[in-house]
């Protein structure tokens, strides 16, 4: 089976309306079968026979895509790094154009219908895991994986994280491609025979999307709402599924007074806003909570610096009768900023520390500055670049109970798209995840919803609790089978109560660690050598017999 060549005005058109039906199926629309439909119109609209060609569609598909799903950078920033972003990670899917047209050349390929679709898919996903690790650390936004944290297809993450889910969404969206040109081929020529191929190739696609629903992930009777004997309400993460007893923190969104770019112009504002949080947690969870978990940047000042801030913080721990976890930044005298959470305790200040490892290009640090300000100079808004932190991403909670130290797993806002950080969390004894956030500056756009969907995906992989607390929302409490048990709203204020059971038990995904990534670009590599191999031999057969 294979589709017939589009032409070049059908192959554009087709890019960009692949493209918008991609964006549908990512929050906020949410309509995660889009995925699937979304890759057979790329598989289609890259049907012609032209390297050049196919980059120029590849990355108008990529362009129509990313530009309303990081529409978020334009309220953030402005235009040009926008379209910049944007630009940048379209090229990804022009280059996967130009690979796609040479390994469909090679032998074993031609006129096989599931395996052409399998070579795309390996294809496919290795280009999406290239992009999340280059240029400057790369960026995952966009993975296929992302939208299908409530389809069938995203229980896959149990057992090959990312890689795995992307890699039957593409396979399952080939397929659909190769069964609707196969059926509407027998219904023109009344041919049986390639119905029942077209049949096949929709059964085996169905087959692929669904058949993780098989898998053993940890789902929960108890995770919902529930109240406490005092008549509090506590949001229980699935108690049920609990192997080293439970985690009870508090967690607190102070909000902003002014969304976008200025959230932080109020000097203290942010902070007080969470103390105030925290105080209201106290009057009903006094002493019975390990930790009350803040937001990134929960604290605009540095309080390791700043005494007032200290008394702050002591008072509201000795109220609440917990340590705080606290979002700041902190100024070293060698110059830079490191993006800290600090674990304050009332008498003992900084217990533990874990400062972001992976900085976002552009947004905290500038690569290229002088370069780039000459193109733009929204450089020069971020005056102080970050520096990466170089220690693990955990922090120890000390039990109220005083049964030892609770283990969690801290990533700092965009990290929860890097699957490598949240996997050494886990490979080094977290037992919950923790995904503080400052979402301010992005107003009200999907990019907190974007990372909601993807600590719920990390929540599947590792087969632990989560909650994202964000400054401004959304935040949320999330089942380690990536349940939504709480879910808050944008530009709120707010403040609830976690059960969260903490799990030592290690997943497939996690063991199999960079693994599943190598594979797929190892795969990939191999195709595209087989496909230019092939393509040359087949040249140098036209010219002999010519």
């Amino acid at each position: 089976m294979r589709l017939p060549e589009p032409s070049r005005l059908l192959s554009l058109f087709l890019a960009v309306a692949g493209g918008l039906v991609l964006w549908s199926a990512f929050p906020d629309a949410g309509a995660w079968p889009s995925a699937f439909v979304a890759v057979a119109v790329l598989y289609w609209a890259l049907g012609r026979d032209n390297a050049w060609w196919n980059l120029l569609t590849g990355f108008l598909f990529g362009m129509t895509f990313f530009l309303p799903h990081l529409w978020w950078a334009h309220e953030s920033t402005a235009t040009a790094p926008w379209i910049a972003m944007s630009t940048v990670e379209a090229l990804f899917l022009g280059a996967f154009g130009i690979m796609w047209t040479w390994v469909r050349r090679a032998p074993f390929l031609r006129r096989r219908g599931w395996r052409l679709a399998a070579a795309f898919a390996v294809l496919y996903v290795a280009v999406e895991q290239w992009r999340a690790e280059v240029p400057f650390g790369g960026f995952p936004w966009g993975r296929l994986a992302w939208t299908m944290v409530d389809a069938p297809t995203g229980r896959a993450a149990w057992l090959g994280g990312t890689v795995a889910v992307s890699l039957l969404v593409a396979f399952a969206g080939a397929l659909l491609a190769l069964a609707v040109a196969g059926l509407v081929r027998a219904v023109r020529r009344r041919a049986p025979r390639e119905a029942g191929r077209a049949v096949g190739a929709l059964a085996l696609g169905v087959a692929v999307a669904v058949v993780p629903l098989v898998l053993p992930l940890p789902t929960s009777a108890s995770a919902g709402p529930v109240e406490t004997p005092e008549g509090n309400e506590v949001y229980d993460a699935g108690s049920d599924l609990a192997e080293d007893g439970d985690l009870w923190a508090g967690a607190v969104q102070g909000n902003v007074g002014e969304p976008g770019l200025g959230a932080f112009a109020n000097r203290a504002e942010v902070l007080n806003n969470h103390l105030e949080g925290t105080y209201t947690l106290a009057e009903d969870y006094a002493g019975e909570l390990d930790v009350v978990l803040w937001p990134e940047n929960g604290s605009d000042l540095d309080p390791q610096t700043t005494p007032d801030v200290a008394r702050g913080l002591d008072a509201a721990s000795t109220a609440v009768g917990a340590p705080i976890l606290v979002g700041a930044q902190e100024f070293p005298e060698s110059g830079g900023r490191y993006n800290v959470l600090l674990l304050w305790q009332a008498g003992n200040g900084v217990v533990a520390r874990y400062a972001k490892q992976h900085p976002a290009p552009f947004g905290e640090y500038i690569p290229m500055r002088s370069f780039l300000r000459l193109l733009s100079d929204q450089v020069d808004r971020v005056t102080t670049d970050m520096i990466a932190g170089v220690n693990p991403p955990y922090v120890d909670v000390p039990s109220r109970l005083g049964g030892g130290d609770y283990r969690m797993g801290t990533i700092i806002c965009f990290e929860v798209a890097y699957d490598e950080i949240i996997r050494d969390a886990v490979l080094r004894g977290a037992q919950v995840l923790v995904i503080p956030t400052n979402n301010a500056s992005f107003g009200f756009t999907a990019e907190s919803t974007q990372q909601l969907a993807m600590s719920r995906m990390q929540a599947m992989t590792t087969g632990r609790a989560a909650v994202q607390i964000s400054t401004v929302g959304v935040s949320g409490v999330i089942a380690p089978d990536g349940t939504v048990v709480r879910r808050t709203g944008l530009f709120t204020d707010d403040e609830f109560v976690a059960n969260l059971p903490l799990r030592s038990s290690i997943t497939p995904a996690v063991a199999a660690g960079y693994w599943p990534g190598w594979v797929v670009g190892a795969l990939a590599v191999v195709l595209l050598v087989a496909g230019v191999v092939g393509g040359i031999a087949d040249r140098r057969g036209r010219a002999s017999a010519a």
